[in-house]
């Protein structure tokens, strides 16, 4: 420890500077924050699912239904006799046009999706018209199915942020996919089948719609995964929404 004297003749003023330089730093340690509060984060854009994990061993079938009506009771059957459960993406017309068959589908315990009302452009819509969709379809789905979704699987895949935007307004995820069949241009059911096994990955989302070249793929699809060692989960389960 060091200690300073003070002389007689500038004893009092060294000591007026000296109380001064305490007062100071005491001051500065009252008056100054310990630490700088951290820089506010901005908020991030609302994006879209494509797949869930690569590193799991789940994978998981996205079935948009706007049409094919006619394949779907088979298509059902298929499904209960693998002990499959997929995601249905429903659109409203749809719904209200064949509530019977959406019935039954939930009745399966698929889980039930939002496709939007009228299958129109998301990107060609404003904010507004893509809420009012979303919401309509809502209230279809829940009056032939008793369900409320929050996945939300915009027409034809369109992705433009401020379709992300108004789905998130809604309260909705926004699902695409990660492995396309491309069943809805009718090719052969051996080409659905090479399609989906030449991408497949843990995680993955495989889009496909009733189709009768669906319907004659899928029990192979189904019997090849599952011995790859996948497993069929919803599309929630395999995102872990």
């Amino acid at each position: 420890m060091r200690v300073y004297y003070l002389s007689k003749r500038g004893g009092k003023l060294a000591a007026a500077y000296f109380l001064a330089l305490v007062l100071l730093l005491g001051g500065a340690s009252i008056f100054l924050p310990e630490t700088a509060p951290a820089a506010a984060q901005p908020e991030q854009d609302p994006a879209a699912y494509r797949s869930g994990s690569s590193e799991s061993d789940l994978v998981s079938l996205a079935i948009n239904v706007d049409w094919g009506e006619e394949y779907l009771p088979q298509l059902l059957a298929v499904l209960a006799e693998k002990d499959v459960h997929a995601t249905f993406f429903l659109t409203g017309r749809w719904c209200n046009n064949q509530p019977e068959l959406a019935r039954q589908i939930a009745e399966a315990g698929h889980e039930i999706g939002n496709h939007g009302y009228s299958h129109s452009s998301p990107n060609a819509s404003s904010e507004e018209q893509i809420i009012e969709e979303i919401e309509r379809t809502e209230a279809a789905i829940e009056a032939a199915t008793g369900i409320t979704t929050d996945l939300y699987a915009p027409p034809s895949g369109e992705e433009e942020q401020h379709v992300l935007d108004a789905a998130a307004e809604a309260g909705y995820h926004t699902i695409l996919w990660s492995v396309d069949t491309i069943d809805w241009q009718q090719p052969t059911a051996e080409t659905i089948v090479e399609r989906v096994s030449s991408k497949i990955h843990g995680g993955a989302i495989i889009l496909a719609h009733p189709t009768e070249p669906t319907l004659l793929a899928l029990p192979q699809i189904i019997d090849s995964l599952e011995e790859e060692g996948y497993r069929f989960v919803s599309v929630s389960e395999n995102l872990g929404l």
